[in-house]
């Protein structure tokens, strides 16, 4: 809630709301550094999600960047892990244990560390992948495989998706 004064009421500040689309194909320069496009970059409040993105192993086995904040706030939403269950202590350990801050610098550019770039198999040219909360680094040719293998299956996605969606609408008794 904001404050508006001393005699005003509060009022909910407005979320400035952030979505990632697009495909993008970029090239790691010399120095390792990725370009985030500027089309990306523009849906970034600084004081709403941070200077930096947090770039971790995704569920897909695909690299993810999630602007810092929104890491953050996902991160708390987990709770506490002093006396959490076994698969949340799995999945801390496996992806804060591989996740790193990466600031973007004054060109928009990151720098991924080595480790991560290795272990995903990126090099040269990479996939720049807008996917609503976050954006996916992917291998070009991984990235034309999947779309091949997702494309003959677009409308069972799409109905499997709107079901999903329709059951977290359910209230639950």
């Amino acid at each position: 809630m904001g404050h508006c004064g001393l005699k005003c009421s509060t009022a909910p500040e407005v979320a400035f709301l952030m979505l990632f689309l697009g495909e993008y194909e970029h090239t790691l320069d010399q120095k390792q550094r990725l370009a985030i496009p500027s089309e990306l970059r523009e849906v970034l409040d600084t004081k709403q999600h941070g200077e930096a993105f947090i770039v971790a192993p995704g569920a897909n086995g695909q690299l993810w960047l999630w602007p810092e904040k929104t890491f953050a706030q996902l991160s708390h939403s987990l709770g506490g892990s002093l006396i959490g269950d076994p698969s949340v202590q799995d999945f801390e350990r496996f992806v804060f244990s591989q996740a790193a801050r990466v600031p973007l610098d004054s060109a928009g550019r990151i720098r991924i560390p080595d480790r991560l770039l290795q272990k995903f198999g990126l090099a040269g040219s990479i996939m720049i992948l807008g996917v609503r909360d976050h954006l996916e680094l992917t291998e070009p040719a991984a990235w034309k495989r999947e779309q091949e293998r997702l494309q003959p299956e677009a409308a069972d996605i799409w109905r499997r998706a709107r079901q999903t969606f329709a059951a977290s609408q359910r209230p639950t008794v």
